[in-house]
């Protein structure tokens, strides 16, 4: 992903880049939405365009709030009715937005460096799961449309533990599974809302951001990478 001068040089501020060298480990948890799926931006477009369509823009700092999370965190429909005084269908609304979603993202595929990565860790006996606070529904949809189902481990997703990110519990669930310690555990992270449940579970987390999520502060992270493609690199 080529990004725009402005996401280049946040990125470049914030620790790009690393060596698997530098931490031992035996399974990398990958969050799902946004890493390795590009999903976000099509939900955040349909958001866009449901709050344009009411007199009032969203702007992706105040959006990424729930990213990783769910409306509990922070709510777009809860945000427009106090924009607008309104109180909305949302019955109606939320499924015009989802078959946008589902139109917009009919041809979408793995992030780069999906599939490279993957093998890499699969040839260096590296444990691989999915810890998404989306529903499995969702998730082993798009695992399985996308013929990536045996390339996990464990999926862990929401209801599979009490709380979603950023609380820990998902992250401790899949580690529980796996029968592994939380410093174990390398994190691939693209929200602020999952950095901080790997942190809280006590797991090394790297991010990559993506185009929703690069507008945000991703300090406490150990580490920043452009893509998986860099990161599959580093083997």
């Amino acid at each position: 992903m080529r990004w725009p001068p402005e996401i280049g040089n946040r990125l470049a501020g914030n620790r790009l880049g690393g060596h698997f060298r530098d931490m031992a480990f035996s399974a990398v948890l990958f969050d799902f939405d946004g890493v390795l799926v590009d999903t976000e931006w099509a939900i955040y477009d349909a958001w866009h365009r449901t709050f344009a369509a009411n007199g009032h823009p969203l702007p992706l700092e105040t959006y990424t709030q729930c990213i990783g999370s769910d409306f509990a965190t922070w709510s777009p429909k809860t945000h427009l009715e106090e924009l607008t005084g309104l109180a909305f269908d949302w019955h109606d609304l939320d499924e015009k937005r989802q078959e946008e979603i589902v139109r917009d993202l009919g041809n979408e595929g793995p992030m780069l460096g999906v599939l490279e990565l993957l093998a890499k860790l699969k040839a260096g006996g590296i444990r691989t799961a999915v810890v998404s606070s989306s529903s499995h529904h969702w998730v082993d949809g798009w695992l399985e449309k996308l013929k990536l189902t045996g390339g996990f481990e464990e999926v862990v997703c929401r209801g599979d533990a009490e709380r979603i990110k950023p609380a820990p519990d998902l992250y401790l669930e899949a580690a529980r599974r796996m029968g592994l310690k939380s410093e174990e555990c390398l994190v691939i992270e693209d929200s602020l809302n999952g950095v901080k449940a790997a942190k809280s579970a006590g797991m090394p987390v790297w991010v990559v951001p993506n185009r929703v999520t690069a507008c945000l502060d991703f300090s406490i992270a150990e580490k920043i990478f452009p893509s998986l493609v860099e990161i599959a690199a580093e083997f």
